[in-house]
């Protein structure tokens, strides 16, 4: 999958806590998952293949409020 096939929930490019594309962010890919950018975190060791991310609150209000949750 690539990132043009996402659809980006969160964070503006540009606005007040977003430049570029470096900041924490919730994408929605067509079959309906998420894929969420953030911060990596190392509180546990997750299984082979999977990987952990630590995001801001407000980032998955931001995300809820776009899927009109």
């Amino acid at each position: 999958m690539r990132r043009e096939e996402l659809t980006r929930l969160t964070g503006k490019v540009g606005g007040p806590n977003c430049d570029d594309d470096d900041c924490p962010n919730v994408y929605r890919s067509e079959s309906g998952s998420f894929v969420v950018q953030g911060s990596v975190s190392d509180v546990f060791t997750p299984p082979a293949g999977e990987g952990l991310v630590e995001i801001p609150e407000r980032v998955l209000r931001e995300a809820f409020r776009a899927l009109g949750w």
